[in-house]
């Protein structure tokens, strides 16, 4: 096992129990089904985060652990620590999951569901595998897993599933603790419910600057990934899809009459190898006929530094060089919408809920609960032990 409060190293293998097609899964999704439809027992939730530093010391030890195994000097890591450095090295990652970890359990408190929501993060303190050996000895051994993340691709979803099971392999519990994620949330309403409000208020303001509809454009920004990340999501395509589906949703709600597009950021990696485009600040300097851009954190469910940094600092100076009128509108965080969906996700697998009656929005249905074979591959990393998921 790893020295407490340090990152696990990557597991060799998964425990399958007999009969099993799925590691370390409760008897309902054992098998593999698509959506799990019969009641499950957990005794918590496991809050999965990205985690972030909580100071300057800690911004050089986080990168090299978000970088593992890519061999990336503390040289070049320099040249992106300065995004946290600019922050006195805090990433606000860590103090939203705080208050998400109390507002979740408050409010499945409020539904019937008294469960202790866990947190654990993949790359700082708390670490999953520190979460999963606490869990143990607190006698809780079967957890339904929440990523802060809501889209299918490697490193929204899968790699999540890669980090749980090493957190089970690091501690030794493979065979003990079982551990079920809930499906990717990208259309459930209440995930949604911030957006369509962020948009209405954001076109409310600019009528009230005296800025027309047909002279804004929407922006709905998420994290680029490489396109090759993106035509293994979901098990085709799904990552771009997933979120035009979102911002098709939201704007047929809010603002049928503005113009929008899908962009980009946050883009890094080899400048060889194509990511998804376009960029944010490309898409705000080609505007043409537009005296307003909103801002819409699409891919994000709280301010991460990628949303202070990337939108509020870059895209936001970027706007303004262009004379342009502009407003970020809020994430998710802890809007009740957002937390009740959370613990909406819960509720429908404690149920066994049929997928025809589980909360989804926009064009696509309610996503699997148990990963296909393949999907969100990382054809340059190769197929890692994971869970959640069938193999490969």
């Amino acid at each position: 096992m790893s020295p407490l409060g340090s990152k696990p190293a990557p597991a060799e293998g998964v425990h399958l129990s007999p009969g099993a097609a799925v590691p370390s899964a409760t008897p309902g999704a054992a098998s593999g089904p698509e959506h799990v439809e019969v009641p499950t027992r957990y005794d918590a939730v496991l809050l999965s985060g990205f985690g972030g530093p909580e100071g300057q010391d800690d911004v050089i030890p986080f990168l090299r652990n978000v970088t593992r195994g890519r061999g990336i000097p503390d040289e070049r890591l320099e040249e992106v620590a300065h995004h946290y450095r600019h922050f006195d090295g805090v990433s606000p990652i860590n103090g939203h999951n705080r208050e998400l970890r109390s507002a979740l359990e408050h409010r499945l408190a409020e539904r019937g569901l008294p469960l202790p929501v866990l947190w654990g993060n993949r790359n700082w303190k708390p670490y999953l595998n520190d979460a999963v050996a606490d869990a143990f000895q607190r006698g809780l051994t079967t957890l339904i897993a929440i990523p802060t993340s809501a889209y299918s691709s490697y490193s929204s979803c899968r790699q999540y599933r890669e980090d749980w099971a090493d957190a089970l392999a690091d501690t030794g519990l493979a065979d003990r603790v079982l551990i079920d994620k809930v499906r990717p949330f990208f259309n459930h309403p209440g995930f949604v419910q911030p957006f369509i409000e962020g948009v209405t208020d954001a076109v409310a303001a600019a009528a009230a600057d005296g800025i027309g509809a047909d002279e804004l454009e929407v922006l709905f920004c998420t994290h680029s990934i490489p396109t090759g990340d993106a035509a293994t999501s979901g098990g085709g395509g799904m990552y771009p899809r997933q979120h035009e589906a979102v911002a098709e949703y939201v704007m047929a709600t809010a603002a049928p009459e503005v113009a929008w597009q899908l962009v980009y950021q946050s883009r890094s990696g080899p400048p060889h190898q194509p990511w998804l485009e376009p960029d944010v600040n490309d898409a705000i300097a080609a505007l043409t006929g537009r005296r307003g851009v909103i801002l819409v954190p699409v891919g994000f469910v709280s301010d991460h530094m990628e949303v202070m940094w990337d939108l509020d600092t870059e895209a936001v100076e970027t706007a303004t060089d262009a004379g342009l009128w502009v407003r970020r509108t809020p994430t998710p965080g802890v809007h009740p919408a957002f937390v009740d969906a959370l613990a909406d996700l819960v509720a429908e697998r404690i149920e066994g809920r049929p997928a025809a009656q589980r909360a989804a929005v926009s064009s696509i249905g309610p996503w699997f609960d148990v990963c296909r074979p393949g999907c969100c591959a990382n054809k340059r990393l190769g197929f890692r032990p994971a869970i959640a998921g069938l193999a490969p």
